[in-house]
């Protein structure tokens, strides 16, 4: 990536959650079976898959298997070993869609198909870099649209708050560790997205820094810096991830990774998250969300659930 950054060369990138399997491709090279849109940026064009009624059906773990994650979540925040973590599972689901189909359907930002192993639907960025500036939009915070005075609910909900607060720390202090005169140009503002059967508000923040003139030579070193993703890890950053791997018991690989593209001028990059692997045939889902002193385990059970969806308008 400094290599490609240096030479202004445009490339991909796939960067899974625990930096074991990074992927890089010149643009030039991509695969035929690996397609991708970031932001505007995107290598096919528009299919014409017909869109019919979306059939999901999900097959979560049973909350009694889901709970001892939770309590070993929170014996460390009562421990002070971490006051943030992203707890998720993956949910084996049935859908009438291939992978590709659900790729051309989706609606987002970010979307990427990987050969037919897996397909995200991402509406969350990562860091984008532009004019000697980085920018980073985490997001925290989620309610149903339909809900009375949701947007009032969602500001003003004290876990949500603290949840969010955290996170724009975080953010502010691994942006400091690639870039100066960090700061928070825009917090807790309200995002919609629209799914296949609701409307989601979600509050997000724009956290933003200066970087070097010649920061194209270090592209890879920045990135790598403020792996993993603050937003879908946790903080303090390293002992989180430890807890995490403990907590969940399974392999994220590519969910929760980032991936991206450097145009030869600008780069964009989304955290994969509404994620969906198929393993051996089947299909899962993997999903869930930040766990702090507050948290209830039922409710947050239940927003690892509500998370799985299909954004298609």
């Amino acid at each position: 990536m400094n290599e490609y950054g240096k030479e202004r060369i445009p490339f991909l990138f796939i960067i899974d959650f625990e930096i074991k399997s990074p992927i890089i491709f010149k643009l030039t090279d991509v695969l035929s079976n690996m397609l991708f849109k970031v932001g505007d940026y995107k290598n096919y064009s528009d299919n014409s898959v017909s869109k019919f009624n979306l059939l999901l059906e999900k097959f979560p773990i049973d909350y009694e298997k889901y709970l001892p994650a939770f309590n070993k979540v929170m014996e460390n925040i009562n421990n002070g070993n971490t006051y943030l973590l992203n707890l998720t599972f993956p949910t084996k689901i049935k859908l009438n869609y291939t992978l590709k189909e659900i790729f051309h359907v989706s609606n987002a930002k970010y979307k990427l198909l990987f050969e037919n192993k897996f397909v995200v639907f991402s509406p969350e960025t990562f860091v984008q870099i532009k004019d000697n500036r980085i920018y980073s939009f985490p997001m925290k915070g989620t309610i149903d649209a339909a809900i009375e005075d949701a947007e009032e609910k969602l500001l003003n909900d004290k876990k949500e708050l603290a949840e969010h607060n955290t996170i724009v720390d975080l953010i502010r202090n691994d942006l400091s560790m690639v870039s100066q005169n960090v700061r928070v140009e825009k917090f807790r503002y309200i995002d919609k997205i629209k799914t296949s059967n609701k409307t989601l508000l979600q509050t997000s923040s724009k956290i933003c820094g200066e970087l070097k003139s010649n920061y194209h030579q270090s592209m890879g070193d920045i990135l790598f810096k403020l792996l993993p993703a603050g937003s879908i890890s946790g903080a303090p950053k390293r002992k989180t991830v430890e807890i995490i791997k403990d907590a969940e018991e399974y392999s994220r690989g590519y969910f929760t990774g980032i991936f991206g593209i450097f145009n030869g001028k600008e780069l964009d990059s989304a955290v994969m998250i509404r994620f969906i692997e198929n393993i051996n045939g089947d299909f899962y889902f993997k999903s869930g969300g930040g766990i702090t002193f507050m948290s209830n385990p039922e409710l947050e059970y239940q927003e690892m659930i509500d998370k799985i969806y299909v954004p298609i308008i």
